[in-house]
C-alpha cells in the first residue's frame, strides 16, 4: 500500500459514534442521532449504496424523518461515489462546510514549528474539559454537555490519555481558555479533530501550539501518520504550512427533512 492509499484507507476508517448516540446502520449507510447538545444532532457519516443510489438516498431520508428533526448533516466522504453531491442538491441539500483531508508523515518525528506561545493542559479533569467545550461551542456551535455527562466524559478521557489513546488539550492565555484540539491514536494514525481558537486570539500561534502538543503525543504513542480534516479557509492553510499535504476533500450538506 503506497502513501496515498494508506491516507485514503485511514480516512475511511475514521468514523466516530459516541456511546450516547443512536446508531442506524444498513448495508447502504450509517445514520447517527447524536445528543441534543451537538451542533448537528442528526448526521449521515457514511453513504455507500450497494444498489441504486437514488433509492438508497430516499430510504435513508425516510428513516431520518422518523427521528423527528428538521434537518440532517450529510457528509460526502473521501472516495464517495460520483454524483453524490448532485444527488443531495436534488433533495434540497445546501453545502454547509468543505474540509481538506490532510496528512503528515510522522516517521521522522514532529517538524519544528517554532515556539509555543500558550499554556497547555490536557482535558484529564472535568474543569479543563468544560473549558474545552467553552471554546468549541463558540467556534462550532452546539452546547456544553450536562454536568453528569461531563463528569463521565472527563473520566474516560483521563483513562484514554493515560493509555496512549489520545485526548483533548486546551490553550490558555492569562488563565482563560482560548483554544482547544483533540486527538485519537488508532492503528498507527494520529487523528486530529476539533482544532479551534477563539476569533479574537487567532493569528498568534495558538493553533500551532495545539498542533505541536498533539503531534508529539501521537509520536510518543506509536503514530507515524497524522490525519486531519481541516476547514479550507481557516485551519487548512496553517496545516499546509506545517507540512501537511492534501489528499482530497469532504463536504457536509444540510438536507431538510
Amino acid at each position: 500500500m503506497d502513501w496515498a492509499e494508506r491516507v485514503a484507507a485511514a480516512s475511511r476508517a475514521w468514523v466516530w459514534v459516541p456511546e450516547t448516540a443512536v446508531r442506524v446502520e444498513t448495508r447502504d449507510y450509517l445514520l447517527v442521532r447524536f445528543p441534543d447538545y451537538f451542533e448537528h444532532p442528526l448526521a449521515v457519516l457514511d453513504f455507500h449504496p450497494q444498489g441504486d443510489p437514488e433509492r438508497a438516498a430516499d430510504a435513508l431520508l425516510d428513516r431520518a424523518r422518523e427521528l423527528e428533526l428538521p434537518q440532517l448533516m450529510w457528509w460526502v466522504r473521501l472516495g464517495a461515489a460520483p454524483g453524490t453531491d448532485e444527488l443531495l442538491r436534488a433533495r434540497g441539500g445546501t453545502l454547509h462546510e468543505t474540509l481538506d483531508v490532510l496528512a503528515l508523515d510522522l516517521g521522522h518525528g514532529v517538524p519544528d514549528l517554532g515556539d509555543v506561545p500558550a499554556g497547555l493542559r490536557w482535558t484529564t479533569d472535568e474543569r479543563t474539559l468544560r473549558d474545552a467545550y467553552s471554546v468549541l461551542t463558540v467556534v462550532f456551535g452546539g452546547a456544553v454537555p450536562p454536568d453528569q455527562r461531563l463528569r463521565v466524559e472527563s473520566e474516560q478521557v483521563a483513562r484514554d490519555h493515560a493509555a496512549g489513546r489520545g485526548g483533548g488539550v486546551v490553550a490558555y492565555l492569562d488563565e482563560r481558555p482560548v483554544g482547544t484540539g483533540g486527538l485519537t491514536v488508532a492503528d498507527g494514525v494520529g487523528r486530529l479533530w476539533s482544532g479551534s481558537v477563539l476569533e479574537a486570539h487567532r493569528g498568534r500561534g495558538i493553533y500551532r501550539a495545539l498542533l505541536v502538543a498533539r503531534l508529539e503525543y501521537a509520536v510518543r504513542h506509536g503514530a507515524d501518520l497524522a490525519l486531519v480534516k481541516g476547514r479550507v479557509d481557516t485551519s487548512g492553510p496553517i496545516l499546509r504550512r506545517a507540512g501537511f499535504t492534501a489528499h482530497g476533500q469532504e463536504r457536509g450538506y444540510v438536507v431538510p427533512l
